[in-house]
């Protein structure tokens, strides 16, 4: 072997892990803006939509509709970014990416209230939000195609597994300094300023993503079509088309994910007139679970592909949802008994979360894979994610139905399951396609 060879041969290894945590980091960003957006819902919605008069469940519609409106720029940041990282290179774009979601993210813990500055307030905050809506929808094609391009043969699913594995850190790092703050601040304090805490903390989290990045190579795959090597470009159709079928392979975890992991605390304390502290504690179990699952579940799926797990995933949430609202509706039921079940919900999510990423970067060649599985994956999380918050309450609202979550996520989930019986079973075999 020659030196040049034993050098890239020690280098390889070297170079994924970089990929992996470089793209994991970003992510874990937005996720855990994500969480704490939603976790502080209720006090968001007091602050920023609930003029003198108005009641706190309309508040709280406003607060996830301007959520839901945020969801939608996440197609368009797919898109502008999707192109431009398929042009250029996925480095550059997700530099630039992660210094908007964390400026933005900050900016929301600066931000006057409706209090201070009238009906402005709720203007700013969703101005801010479609800030993150552009460059979380740049985030996620960049990412999973890093993490995917340079993922050893054989091990896409356990590599782009970390991208859903920072979804649950996120979450779950939201929800820790969410109830840290709500265990150490007077409830007053808490409405009043300390809810801007967590989301100052997003600075010194995007310098170090923006350090990890800024040491990142191109992926090899991409570097082999800007050298000029021969692929096939497939038509406007086929990408069309791939992209309807990602979005119908995603919408159970998205519609799931949403709803078991970011809109139960507002549930719970709006429905089930549970406190702030006992909604997080069973959020921060339910994340729990779907974390513990994901890993494995990407590994798995390396093993027997994406469509077994991902579709034993999907009508597991099938089986759940019901009881598993009952339970929790149930006031008479152990703790520990509906905090397993809410640990069985999340680690449901976890089995088709795990495998997704890789799944998606199997659906398109190199020089479309990061608009490719950027929009797919953000029009499904602009439709069931997006508008789960918004969609429940209001039904919510109107029918008096407490089971409408899970009649939510079973419809979802139904439809997903038939979309993934599509997949072939040994995609997870194959090389990316190029």
């Amino acid at each position: 072997m020659t030196a040049a060879a034993h050098d890239s041969q020690h280098l390889e290894p070297l170079r994924s892990r970089r990929a992996l945590v470089a793209g994991s980091v970003g992510n874990f960003i937005e996720w855990y803006e994500f969480g704490v957006y939603g976790y502080f819902a209720t006090i968001i919605a007091a602050n920023f939509f609930t003029p003198a008069g108005a009641g706190p469940l309309e508040g709280l519609v406003k607060t996830y509709a301007s959520f839901a409106l945020a969801f939608f720029f996440r197609p368009l940041g797919a898109a502008i970014f999707g192109r431009l990282g398929d042009r250029i290179g996925r480095r550059p774009l997700l530099i630039v990416v992660v210094l908007l979601m964390s400026g933005a993210t900050a900016l929301i813990g600066l931000l006057p209230t409706y209090a201070t500055l009238g009906a402005l307030a709720p203007w700013l905050l969703t101005f801010v939000r479609i800030l993150q809506g552009l460059s979380a929808g740049g985030e996620f094609g960049g990412a999973v195609s890093l993490m995917t391009e340079f993922a050893p043969r054989g091990r896409r699913g356990l590599y782009g597994s970390w991208q859903s594995f920072t979804v649950a850190l996120g979450l779950l790092g939201g929800a820790g300094a969410a109830a840290l703050l709500a265990t150490v601040l007077s409830e007053p304090d808490l409405k009043a300023w300390g809810w801007r805490i967590p989301f100052l903390l997003a600075l010194p989290l995007g310098a170090v993503a923006l350090w990890l990045r800024l040491r990142l190579e191109e992926t090899p795959t991409f570097r082999r079509v800007q050298a000029g090597e021969p692929v096939p470009k497939p038509s406007a159709g086929e990408v069309a088309r791939a992209i309807a079928l990602g979005v119908g392979r995603l919408m159970g975890w998205s519609a799931a994910g949403y709803t078991f992991l970011v809109v139960m605390p507002s549930y719970l304390q709006s429905a089930l007139n549970a406190t702030f502290q006992q909604a997080l504690i069973a959020t921060v179990v339910a994340n729990l679970g779907f974390a513990l699952a994901i890993i494995p579940a990407g590994a798995l799926s390396d093993r027997v592909g994406r469509r077994a797990v991902m579709t034993a995933g999907a009508l597991l949430v099938v089986a759940l949802a019901f009881p598993l609202l009952n339970l929790l509706q149930d006031p008479g039921a152990p703790a520990p008994v509906k905090g397993l079940a809410v640990l069985v919900a999340g680690a449901a999510v976890g089995l088709m979360a795990g495998p997704g990423p890789a799944m998606l970067a199997e659906m398109f060649p190199t020089t479309v894979r990061y608009t490719g599985l950027g929009l797919a994956y953000s029009l499904s999380n602009a439709v069931f994610s997006g508008c789960a918050g918004l969609i429940i309450t209001e039904l919510i609202k109107n029918t008096g139905d407490l089971d409408i979550p899970a009649y939510y996520v079973v419809v979802a989930c139904v439809l997903s399951a038939a979309a993934l019986l599509t997949l072939r079973g040994d995609d997870h075999r194959r090389d990316l396609r190029t």
